[in-house]
């Protein structure tokens, strides 16, 4: 064999362990992979059983502590909402009105069972994907505030 087709070989070797390897790293993380998801899509698009990230505001007057850390509360971007179930210790700025981002999966009758909630941590940050997903349901405007995360005013009602 000559020295063009060892090279050749080995550079052909390596491009199918650098596939193989990419491809068992891209499978092992199939289950860690959580996509982020508003109210309304949600809604349009419902899946049993996938886990998501689900991110709006804390609806006024949907706040039901029950017994056992048990908390069931609604998510809401303004077009659609989203019944959330949540059993834990709730973060010291979750409040209604507020954005929050919980993370779990739809059940069969479409009620979201947390895993985990995110509260935002100061009063003019927003998780960009919230504010983006707000942002296209038209429910967003443009505030005064500075800094680093998103700072806007949340639009209550229509649009």
């Amino acid at each position: 064999m000559t020295r063009r087709g060892r090279r050749a070989l080995v550079i052909g070797a390596s491009g199918v362990v650098l596939a193989l390897s990419l491809g068992l790293a891209l499978h092992a993380m199939r289950d860690t992979i959580v996509y982020f998801r508003s109210p309304s899509d949600l809604v349009a698009a419902p899946k049993a059983g996938a886990r998501v990230r689900l991110g709006g505001l804390v609806a006024a007057g949907s706040v039901d502590r029950g017994p056992d850390q048990k908390v069931d509360f609604t998510v809401t971007d303004g077009n659609a909402s989203v019944k959330v179930s949540y059993r834990g210790l709730l973060p010291d700025l979750f409040r209604e009105g507020q954005g929050v981002v919980a993370e779990g999966a739809l059940d069969a009758s479409g009620r979201f069972l947390a895993s985990s909630v995110l509260a935002r941590h100061d009063e003019t940050y927003m998780p960009r994907e919230v504010v983006d997903a707000l942002k296209r349901q038209g429910h967003w405007q443009e505030g005064a505030g500075k800094g680093g995360g998103a700072s806007m005013s949340f639009r209550a009602g229509g649009r």
